[in-house]
């Protein structure tokens, strides 16, 4: 069954389990579907990176997305104090189109702010920009691959809470 509009909510990923289904929505969305190599798609940041997880009122994993900050973050924002990175952010098919990755990108930007974060940055793939620039962020710098897709660096200024 495919939940309505409003019928999931977010969280902050910090249970077994929570870490565990960010894990299985982005390989059904990234690796099966985008056929992103698995050892492309796993990585050293996810030890230290704030998780966010989307789940349907029983408890079904529709999304996830995560965070880096800190010198996690500096790789892929150029190094720009007090700017976090919004990465990995997946839908699982059957919840699209429900503003579960909305939802997810503003859960992000609530944690950054709890980190005290005044700006987030992400790598976009081309397809997506549209729906990033919905959500107020401004493609910046030159297209580049990654994972062998096509990406624009976006941003958004938040505000502390």
């Amino acid at each position: 069954m495919t939940p309505g509009p409003g019928a999931y909510s977010t969280r902050r990923a910090v249970e077994e389990s929570d870490l565990a289904a960010c894990f299985q929505v982005r390989k059904d969305v990234f690796v099966g579907e985008q056929n992103v190599p698995e050892e492309l798609e796993y990585d050293a940041y996810d030890a230290t990176a704030v998780h966010v997880l989307a789940v349907a009122t029983d408890g079904t994993a529709l999304g996830t997305g995560r965070l880096l900050h800190g010198a996690a973050a500096a790789g892929k924002t150029g190094g720009t104090p007090g700017v976090g990175s919004l990465g990995r952010l997946a839908v699982g098919r059957e919840a699209r189109g429900l503003g579960v990755g909305a939802a997810l990108v503003r859960a992000i930007e609530d944690e950054a702010r709890a980190l005290g974060l005044t700006a987030v940055d992400l790598h976009a793939q081309t397809h997506a920009l549209g729906f990033y620039e919905r959500l107020g962020y401004v493609a910046y710098g030159p297209e580049f691959p990654d994972a062998g897709m096509p990406h624009r660096a976006m941003r958004r200024e938040i505000h502390p809470a």
